[in-house]
């Protein structure tokens, strides 16, 4: 806490010379409070809602200045007219009447500002009387209290954007111990579709934190989650930015760049040829990872894709029998032709179906306590799966993943879920969450801070409908993801319609243009009608922002990020067209060696599609991928080895010469 003077940081050169643009007034009908006061200005005075002030009061005892910081909330004009129909009558019913009256009404211009900080803390009293000025840089950073996290050795502070009045800019910085832990954590953003710039702003954020966050707290690294069309897909190639944008990153200290590090996770299509991501130009394939998972991943999550109606506690049961005592492990059983060893969807159908014919074959109707019915309904439910979720889960159980263990500092992931059913978006939402918060845990991530960023936060986290497990996922991060470094940003249109466990646990909130219905709801009650009309208009790259350190929200303008925007990158990045399985296998292959051609695939496959079909093929294109051999093509064809049977040279047995026929004269012949 600040008690003196000599602890607050120096005035700039501009409070010796600025001058008063106001003075304080209170009435019996408006008086001041310790936490609200009024002020009067000239009527070319640079204050309107958001303006950051100081009122210098008189001293106190021990002679030390009082200083009060506030930020205006509310405005209101006034002249000496007691009835409107005075001034009809001043200009004789003509509005152009004006230029004929012999003297100009007076016109106050009176402000409510409600206060950001007082100097000296202690006594809390009413604001005093006195002159007001506009704040600047120092004031800024006094009344917002960033001057506690600014210090020289203790820097936390991470640049948000820019608060402008008059001809000053002023940087705002959020604290990173209460935006990322561990003191409070979590981000939540809120504005209507397309002009809230709520993704712009998330990629902004990203860029700052990377730049600016201490080195003496670790590394940090984000997972995004791509839940609509190609928003978050080309974080690595530049965008068009300003002067007025790169004004701004060089007064807040950010490269005005596209992120260095950044790699691409995405779904295989149902055919499985080539990935389900808007981003399939082979301009931009080098940093594309098939995301695909196989039994071992996805088993302990089948309640995320499994009907609550249908899996009782009979059912669960067996799920759990299945996992402990079958899954990765040598099986033998009595009822069963021979030992399983499960470790594939493939794997997991042919032991559901030796237990069942050795149930029919012996007429029982339960094994090991289960039943028939409920082994046949559980074989149903998890066999499906694969299906359901195809090119995501695969039968043959390759797995290509997310590199837990070793995530690089300052890198992005990027997670395209956009073009994938629900049931496959729940799955990669639960799982990759559940494997962040695991190795978090264990502190073996590669990171030590993990920011999750998930969009569209009214679908996957409602404050009404059925408890989903991704909700369940979601509330766990908020409520205690920052002791853990996993810290959540989210983003949504109608804040009031997301749960309040959600919102209510992020200690920063940002808010772009808003809808007046949605400003109307409860939640808003808070902020004046002036503040509430100036979120329903904010300009793009506007953002009124609360944050633990500000007691009041404060309007801040931040740049356009240094990256290509999704709309901007599908038009000059045009999606790839359908693939054959011997072009989508080359470019698969090509991404780990530049000399594999189509002509070479085509002769390598030929003869195993006409035996195999795709999923041979298909299968050998993930065992290389995943394990990235020194000799690809080499590694690749010897995957079919055991398919094509070699060809062994038949010796051809010379043909026997023909008869001679008879002369036509011969007597002797028939």
């Amino acid at each position: 806490m600040i008690n003196s003077s000599s602890e607050h940081p120096p005035r700039s050169p501009l409070h010796a010379r600025s001058t008063p643009l106001g003075r304080v007034v209170a009435t019996e009908r408006k008086p001041n409070t310790p936490f609200e006061f009024h002020f009067w200005t000239a009527l070319q005075s640079p204050v309107g809602i958001g303006t950051i002030v100081r009122v210098e009061g008189g001293a106190t005892e021990d002679g030390e200045l009082v200083s009060v910081y506030g930020v205006v909330t509310e405005g209101f004009s006034y002249t000496d007219l007691q009835t409107p129909l005075h001034d009809v009558l001043g200009m004789d019913g003509e509005p152009g009447g004006a230029s004929y009256v012999a003297t100009d009404r007076a016109e106050i211009r009176l402000y409510t500002a409600a206060v950001l900080r007082q100097l000296p803390e202690e006594p809390l009293q009413p604001v005093p009387i006195g002159r007001v000025f506009l704040a600047d840089d120092a004031d800024v950073a006094v009344a917002l209290r960033m001057d506690g996290y600014l210090k020289d050795g203790s820097h936390t502070g991470i640049p948000v954007g820019v608060y402008r009045a008059g001809k000053l800019d002023s940087p705002i910085y959020l604290d990173a111990d209460f935006l990322l832990g561990p003191e409070a954590a979590h981000l939540n953003i809120t504005g209507v579709s397309g002009l809230a710039t709520k993704t712009s702003a998330v990629e902004w954020l990203l860029a700052s934190i990377f730049a600016h966050f201490p080195e003496s707290k670790g590394s940090i690294a984000a997972v995004c989650f791509n839940v609509k069309g190609p928003d978050l897909l080309f974080l690595d190639q530049p965008g068009r930015l300003e002067d007025s944008d790169r004004a701004i990153y060089e007064r807040l200290g950010v490269p005005a760049e596209p992120f260095p590090k950044t790699r691409y996770y995405a779904p295989y299509s149902a055919k499985g040829f080539a990935l389900n991501t808007l981003r399939s130009n082979d301009a931009l394939s080098g940093n594309l990872v098939p995301l695909t998972w196989g039994l071992r991943e996805v088993f302990q999550y089948a309640e995320v894709l499994l009907n609550k109606d249908d899996i009782d506690a009979k059912a669960d049961a067996l799920i759990d029998f299945i996992s402990e005592n079958v899954l990765d492990k040598r099986f033998a059983d009595p009822i069963c032709s021979r030992p399983h060893t499960v470790q594939s969807f493939a794997d997991l159908e042919a032991w559901f179906k030796d237990v069942l014919k050795g149930m029919e074959g012996k007429d029982e109707q339960s094994w090991r306590t289960h039943h028939v019915a409920t082994i046949r309904k559980v074989r149903n439910r998890l066999s499906n799966i694969s299906t359901r979720c195809a090119g995501l889960v695969t039968d043959s159980g390759s797995v290509s993943d997310l590199p837990f263990g070793e995530f690089d500092d300052r890198s992005v992931y990027v997670v395209d879920v956009a073009n994938l059913e629900e049931d496959a978006q729940d799955l990669i939402f639960a799982r990759t969450i559940s494997k962040l918060r695991e190795h978090l845990e264990r502190r073996d991530l590669g990171v030590k801070h993990v920011i999750v960023f998930v969009d569209e936060l009214n679908k996957y986290a409602p404050n009404d409908g059925p408890d989903t497990y991704v909700r369940k996922m979601l509330l766990d991060i908020a409520e205690r993801g920052r002791y853990l470094g996993l810290v959540l940003f989210s983003a949504q249109q109608f804040r009031s319609q997301v749960h309040r466990r959600v919102v209510g646990n992020s200690g920063t909130s940002l808010f772009g243009r808003m809808d007046a219905d949605e400003l109307s709801t409860p939640g808003y009650a808070v902020l004046s009608p002036a503040v509430r009309t100036k979120l329903a208009t904010l300009d793009k790259g506007q953002l009124m922002i609360r944050h633990p350190h500000f007691t009041q929200p404060i309007f801040v303008r931040f740049p356009r990020p240094a990256v290509m925007t999704g709309r901007d990158g599908a038009e000059r990045f045009p999606q790839a067209g359908e693939l054959t399985l011997a072009a989508a296998i080359t470019r698969a292959l090509r991404q780990l060696d530049s000399s594999v051609t189509l002509a070479w695939v085509e002769d390598v496959i030929a003869p195993v599609e006409a035996l195999s079909g795709d999923a041979e093929v298909l299968r050998a294109r993930d065992v290389t991928i995943q394990t990235r051999p020194d000799n690809v093509k080499e590694f690749f064809r010897a995957q079919f080895r055991a398919v094509v049977a070699p060809r062994v040279a038949v010796p051809r047995t010379p043909a026997a010469a023909p008869l001679k026929s008879s002369p036509t004269d011969d007597p002797y012949g028939f």
